[in-house]
Formats: structure tokens, C-alpha cells, sequence
């Protein structure tokens, strides 16, 4: 049957791409090893050659696949499953890519064009190793291929494939209005009733997302370098891989840790989770590959200097590869989907993703146990006053951190695998903190001192005449620092108040001693301080996380008592302040208000104007925090931050409710007061002041001589002692009498004068109404984040400091 209005040949030109990619990447890894197990060099040649075809041929069919999803998604092909369910028509261009690498079958698309890249560069640069190296990678291409074919074999669904129809998903069997009740297949125009497709995810429509994900799959498919040069030194029992390993480890250190953080900005700017980070498994899960690949790096550098280590830079190398495998099964398989805010699901391919961690995994451990009795080691014990040892130390100490927050974070498969059921902890970001801390400690001051040291040994007075004076200035400054921004995150009490303070003396030791090294010792020189400027960089991250986390402020304490929504487990009332519209309500510092909202109708943002005027300086500014319409299965709206930035801080704001004006149901409630009485209401209480007869007001400045005006000069305490003041007022003319009611928007109250009761005793009758329907209302989560900018400028600096190592180590190979 023909269906009318189907766009076929895209799909079947990205499936044959597909296909064409899983069959040559399988004769490129076969080439490559034969290519590095032949003896005669002719026939080593010829394989070689190839071989480089074979995967020239395959970087051709990647991008064709890649290009047929992006035509499928940019001219909305909705009959195509992965457009329908990734885009829809509004969508603006710019997030196209987003909704390419939303879905699984794009992110390792997107993971296989990255090794096309590397794949490339080390054809033209690895030489002698091309061979070994090459194998390792156009079999991870293989293994990545696999993920999109989309097949059955013997039963089992080996990957997912992008290109499927709408009509070949199943999802639309049940839907009488794409069934052809006479023959029970599709109508022929079935897609007339498809006009449009679920629409991406809310929180994916953010520029970081157009750029986020590639540097972050760089950094991941960067990852399998190291580990190839490691796997062909197992292989060919031949160490002097280390010397070509350590520019690509510097180069995998700096993007994957680029990409983190680059999703910690995305967080930061467009999550609701109050920060940069959460300890979310996600966050954890391509955290530890980029630690122990660090750890790796340094061991690295250890082996190629003094020869120690040699064992541990296989090993570590090995484990952060296998940890991005890992990290993917964790992500796409549905394991952590009761645990993360932000992971796929389709368990489906768990067993394929475990196959692919045990695959590369498992032969490489055995390699590294067979050979490891052959691995040159020396004898010697090293000095305790040699940098290797202290290097040593210090990657021992980033493995061990790497290994706490993976096992953490593994919880929920332990308990799948064992059926277990230990439970997250109550404070899941303390229980990462409480550990962590005490690390950063220890990883500040190793940064901070052990370029010092010399390998093999140093004197003790060289250290001394050294160190002793960017020990001093890092505790001058400390202490100076801290008596005048006081820290009291007393939250967790007083002993991690003390880590907190111990850890900012690391992190201000890490960055001027290796300002000082940098001049003291290399004497300014450009092309020899790579190391130490990524020390740096790293030494300002450190300083950034702890001031921004143990001196962040909520200022949105509810002052007005108007709670528009329910406490759950991410948000409590109390924390976020009610805003009416027009009405500046007090919120500490600044005086706040709801100046309106308006619909930007091709974001499909709900856009709210929030003015802020610093009490003290008068100081005003705006912020715009909006809501986001998710179209995807009516998920609602999503609230993304906004945030006003200051040398010293952020103020960072978002939307946790809005309420627009609606029907008014409750009544007023009859209350007998007297002046210097008071009577209460839910949130407080009110005092009548005086009454006033005949007093010219805003409202009536002048009154005539057959008009009586009663003003009721009322105040309004709140439960935290804000006050407001109410005037309601009746006018009496000719026996008709016009109740003139006040209303404090702040307090959600209608106040009106009913009537006299006792002329004697001064006895009044007021009405009292209390709704949250008074004016479009909204509740705003407001922190203050101190310092955070040094967060974000330490990212910069450490990934120039990472670049500049890569330069130097490229360098150096070139001088050989």
C-alpha cells in the first residue's frame, strides 16, 4: 500500500547509511589488525591502506546519517517517529541540534561522528601506532553502530533504529482515526491526522544545549585515546605509548571537563534545582571518568619522568574509558530513572550497553593481569621528598574520590543486580559534601605544593626557600579573606564549618602557589606553565563551589504568609514570597515587585517582569525568569531562572507558581470591633487606629456639604510584624450609603465597614474577606550566590591550562 504525503527516501538513505557504517567499520577494525599483526612490511602496507578507506568510508556514512536525521527533523517529517516525538512545529530553528541528540540514537550518532574526528587525527599523527590504536576505535565504532541499527537477532533487539515510521512504531494501532476499520490497516492518508509532534523537552530549549552536549561527547569519545594506546601497549607488549598518551590525556581532561561544566552552566541558567550542581546521578556519572582520567594523566607524567607508575597509568586509563561506558548505561538505561532528573530510559538495551562495558572491559583487565608481571618496575622506593611520590599520592587520592561518588551513585543498580533495598540518604548533596570536602582539602594543597618538588629528590632547603613564602601569603589571605566575608554555614555543624574553612585556605594555596611557581621557578616562561595554569584554574573552581554553596542565601522568605501552593520535597512555601501584581512587597534586601508578564509566542515563553530596588543603595534592576509551554505529553509549563549578575554575586530567581486573576468564592466574615480593638484573620491581626468623620482623602479630597465620609484608619500586622494600612470607608448622601471597601494585596485581605452597632460604646461592624484571588499573583524563589563568577572564570582558566599542557606536549614530540 502507498500512504499519501510519506517522505521515504531520507529514511531509507539514513538506514542504508547506517547499515553501510556497521559493515565497514567491522572490515576497518579487522584491516587495522591485521595491519598491526603483520610481520612483512608490504603486507602491513597494504592492510593499513585498506583499512584507512574502510574508515574514510565510514566518516562519509556517519555524517550522511547524521545529515537524514537533521533533514527529518528540520522539515518536520512527522510521519517519522524520532521527528514526531523530538520536535514539533514551533520549535525554533536553532534548537534542531537539540532534538537530534534529545533522543538516544542522536547522542551516539553524535558520540560516532566524534570518533570520525579523533579516528582522522590520529590516521594522519599516530605513525607507528596508528595500527593498534585505530583497532580499538573502529571497534568502538562498530559496537556504536550497532546501537542505531535497530534489528532483531535470535529475538533480542539489538539497537534503535531513528529512522523507523510512525505506522512501523505501533503506537498509533489503537487510534481509530489512523485505522482503516474495514481492513485494519493504516489509512492511506493517515497522516492528515499528524499534524504536529510531541515537541522537545522543555528544559533541552536552552542555548547551552545547542553546544553542551558536542563538547561534552568530545570529551567522552576523547576517553577511548588514552585507553586505545594502553589496550596496543597490552597488545604488543610495548610501553613506549606513554610518550603519545599524555598530550591526548591533557586534551580528554581539558574538554570532558569543559563539557561538565558547561552542563553545570546549562543547570545553573535553565534547571530549577537552585545551583550549578546536585550530586545528580547524571552529574556523577561523567564527573568520575574526567577524575581518573586527571589521576591517569598524572600518573602518566610520573612514569614518563622517573619510570614509577607505569602499572597504575594502565589501570587508570582502562577504568575511565570503561567508566564513559558505564556512565552510558546508567544514562540510557532506565536504571536511574526514579534517581535522576535528567537521564534517558529505555531499558530495552540495557543488555546491549552492558555488553558493550564488558567487551572493551573485560579483555583489557586480562591483558593488564598477563602482562603485568612484565611491566618494567623499579626497585627503589621513591623519596618522600620526590614529586612522583606526592603525584603518586595525589591520584591515588582522586581515584579514591572518583571511586566514592560512582559507588554512591550506583546505589539503585546494587540493588537491581542483588535486590537490595538500601535507600538514598535523607540529605543526598550533605552525604556527598560530608566526604568530598575533606578531598578537596587534600587535592588543594597537593596542587598547591608538590610542583615544588623536584623527581627523584629535593633538598629540604630548596623547599623551604620556595614554599615559605606562598604559605604565608595563602594564610594571610585566607584569614583576611574570612574576617570579612564571614562564613557561618552552620547547617551541618560546627566541624564542617571547620572543613569549609580549611578547604578555602587549600583552594587560595593552590591558586598563589602555583601563581608563585610560575614565576619563581619557571621564571614566566609561556611555554612551560600549562601545568600550572590548569592548577590554578582548577585551585578558583575549588574556591568558586565553596563560597557560592556555604555563603548561599535564600531571600525570598514568604514575608506576605500567602502560600500559593502545597510544601513538597523540592520546595517549601516559606522560601518562596508571594508577589501581587503592582504591589512592592519587602523582601529584605530589596523591595520586590511583580511589574507583569506577556507571551512570547514563538519561545512559547511566559515571560514574568520582576523589578528589584535595593533597599540601602537604591540600586534598582530587572529580572525576567519564564515559564516554558511543554508540549510534550502535557507536561505543563517549566520554570527557567533568570539571573542578575554582580562582580561579587548573582541574585537568581524563578517562577515557582503563578495564579492569574480568577473567580472570587469566599464571603466576607462579620467582626464587632471598637477603636483600639484588634481582631484577627489567618495570617495575623487588624487594629482599628481612630475613625475618622469628614477627613478629606486620596480618594475623596473633597467632600460636600450634604455628604458624610467615615474613614475606619485601620492597621494590618502580619504574623512576621509586617504592617499594612487599610482604610475602608463608607459615604452617606441622602440616606443612601456607599460601602467603599480597602484591600492589602499583600495579605490577600478585603476589608469593608458593615455598620454601627452601639453610637455609645463606639461599637463597629466590619467585614473581613481573605482570598487568594484578589490579582494575578505569583510565589518567586530568590538566592543570592556570593562569588559564583570565580566558579565559572576557574573553568576558563583550567581549560586554557589544559590546552597549553597539549600544546607543549605536541611540542615536545615534534622536537624528537
Amino acid at each position: 500500500m502507498t500512504y499519501t504525503g510519506e517522505h521515504l527516501i531520507p529514511g531509507e538513505l539514513g538506514h542504508l547509511a547506517s547499515i553501510v557504517s556497521l559493515v565497514i567499520t567491522l572490515i576497518a577494525t579487522i584491516a587495522f589488525y591485521k595491519s598491526n599483526k603483520a610481520i612483512l612490511p608490504e603486507e602491513k602496507k597494504s592492510w593499513l591502506k585498506l583499512a584507512r578507506a574502510a574508515f574514510i568510508l565510514e566518516v562519509v556514512a556517519v555524517i550522511t546519517t547524521i545529515a537524514c536525521i537533521y533533514f527529518i527533523l528540520s522539515h518536520n517529517l512527522f510521519e517519522y517517529f524520532y521527528a514526531w516525538d523530538h520536535s514539533d512545529k514551533t520549535l525554533q530553528p536553532e534548537y534542531i541540534f537539540s532534538c537530534l541528540w534529545e533522543g538516544q540514537e542522536g547522542s551516539f550518532l553524535l558520540w560516532t561522528f566524534w570518533n570520525c574526528v579523533l579516528g582522522c587525527i590520529l590516521m594522519i599523527r599516530a605513525k607507528k601506532w596508528e595500527a593498534p590504536v585505530m583497532t580499538v576505535i573502529s571497534f568502538a565504532q562498530f559496537c556504536l553502530a550497532t546501537m542505531i541499527i535497530g534489528v532483531y537477532v535470535f529475538g533480542l533487539k539489538v539497537g534503535s533504529d531513528p529512522f523507523l515510521l510512525m505506522r512501523q512504531k505501533g503506537i498509533l494501532d489503537n487510534a481509530p482515526v489512523f485505522i482503516d476499520q474495514a481492513t485494519g490497516l493504516f489509512k492511506q492518508n493517515y497522516l492528515q491526522f499528524l499534524r504536529d509532534g510531541q515537541g522537545l523537552n522543555t528544559t533541552l530549549q536552552n542555548y547551552w544545549m545547542v553546544i553542551h552536549p558536542p563538547i561534552l561527547f568530545l570529551g567522552f569519545a576523547s576517553t577511548i585515546v588514552p585507553f586505545a594506546y594502553a589496550f596496543a601497549g597490552l597488545t604488543n607488549k610495548d610501553h613506549s605509548w606513554t610518550k603519545y598518551s599524555i598530550s591526548w590525556a591533557a586534551f580528554s581532561g581539558g574538554v570532558l571537563g569543559l563539557g561538565i561544566m558547561m552542563g553545570a552552566a546549562w543547570a545553573y541558567e535553565s534547571l530549577n534545582f537552585g545551583g550549578f550542581w546536585a550530586w545528580d546521578p547524571v552529574e556523577n556519572a561523567s564527573l568520575v571518568p574526567w577524575i581518573i582520567m586527571v589521576a591517569g594523566l598524572h600518573t602518566n607524567m610520573v612514569y614518563k619522568n622517573s619510570k614509577y607508575s607505569l602499572r597504575t597509568t594502565y589501570l587508570f586509563y582502562i577504568l575511565s574509558f570503561s567508566l564513559v561506558l558505564y556512565a552510558t548505561y546508567l544514562t540510557r538505561s532506565g536504571v536511574l530513572g526514579d534517581t535522576s532528573v535528567h537521564s534517558f530510559t529505555g531499558a530495552d538495551m540495557s543488555i546491549q550497553l552492558i555488553s558493550f562495558i564488558l567487551i572493551f572491559f573485560i579483555p583489557a583487565m586480562i591483558l593488564f593481569f598477563i602482562r603485568k608481571k612484565d611491566m618494567p618496575t623499579i626497585k627503589k622506593e621513591e623519596s618522600l621528598y620526590s614529586r612522583e611520590f606526592w603525584m603518586f599520592i595525589g591520584s591515588l587520592i582522586l581515584f579514591l574520590a572518583g571511586i566514592i561518588i560512582i559507588g554512591k551513585t550506583s546505589i539503585p543498580v546494587f540493588n537491581k543486580i542483588f535486590g537490595t533495598k538500601i535507600a538514598q540518604p535523607e540529605d543526598v548533596l550533605f552525604s556527598y559534601n560530608q566526604i568530598q570536602i575533606f578531598i578537596v582539602f587534600i587535592i588543594g594543597a597537593l596542587t598547591a605544593f608538590v610542583q615544588y618538588f623536584k623527581y627523584k629528590d629535593t633538598t629540604k632547603a630548596y623547599l623551604k626557600s620556595k614554599l615559605l613564602l606562598p604559605t604565608i601569603i595563602s594564610l594571610l589571605v585566607t584569614i583576611a579573606f574570612c574576617s570579612v566575608v564571614k562564613i557561618d554555614y552552620l547547617e551541618h555543624g560546627v566541624g564542617f564549618l571547620v572543613a569549609i574553612y580549611i578547604a578555602l585556605f587549600s583552594a587560595f594555596y593552590a591558586v598563589i602557589a602555583n601563581i608563585s611557581y610560575i614565576f619563581l621557578v619557571l621564571g614566566g616562561k609561556i611555554k612551560t606553565v600549562g601545568a600550572s595554569v590548569a592548577h590554578i584554574g582548577f585551585g578558583l573552581v575549588l574556591l568558586g563551589v565553596l563560597l557560592s554553596s556555604s555563603k548561599k542565601h535564600i531571600l525570598s522568605k514568604n514575608t506576605t504568609g500567602i502560600p500559593l501552593f502545597e510544601k513538597t520535597k523540592t520546595e517549601d512555601p516559606a522560601e518562596n514570597i508571594t508577589l501581587f501584581r503592582g504591589l512592592p512587597i519587602d523582601m529584605g534586601k530589596y523591595m520586590v515587585t511583580f511589574v507583569g508578564d506577556s507571551m512570547n509566542t514563538r519561545a512559547k515563553q511566559r515571560v514574568f517582569t520582576i523589578h528589584f530596588q535595593d533597599k540601602k543603595t537604591k540600586e534598582e534592576f530587572t529580572l525576567h525568569p519564564y515559564w516554558l509551554k511543554n508540549n510534550r505529553q502535557a507536561e505543563g509549563f517549566g520554570a527557567t531562572p533568570n539571573s542578575k549578575h554582580f562582580w561579587n554575586k548573582d541574585i537568581y530567581a524563578y517562577v515557582s507558581s503563578w495564579q492569574q486573576q480568577g473567580t472570587d468564592t469566599t464571603t466576607f466574615r462579620a467582626s464587632e470591633i471598637k477603636v483600639g480593638d484588634t481582631t484577627f484573620y489567618s495570617n495575623g491581626m487588624l487594629v482599628l487606629n481612630k475613625v475618622d468623620v469628614n477627613k478629606p482623602n486620596e480618594k475623596y479630597p473633597t467632600i460636600t456639604p450634604d455628604e458624610m465620609l467615615m474613614t475606619l484608619n485601620m492597621a494590618v500586622i502580619s504574623k512576621d510584624g509586617s504592617k499594612f494600612p487599610a482604610t475602608p470607608m463608607v459615604l452617606i448622601k441622602k440616606d443612601n450609603a456607599k460601602v467603599i471597601p480597602d484591600t492589602v494585596m499583600a495579605q490577600g485581605l478585603v476589608i469593608k465597614f458593615n455598620k454601627v452597632l452601639n453610637d455609645k460604646d463606639g461599637k463597629l461592624e466590619i467585614g473581613v474577606k481573605e482570598s487568594n484571588s484578589l490579582n494575578d499573583a505569583l510565589t518567586l524563589k530568590v538566592i543570592e550566590f556570593p562569588f559564583i563568577s570565580v566558579l565559572w572564570i576557574g573553568v576558563i582558566v583550567m581549560v586554557i591550562g589544559f590546552w597549553m599542557s597539549v600544546y607543549q606536549g605536541v611540542r615536545k614530540l615534534k622536537a624528537r
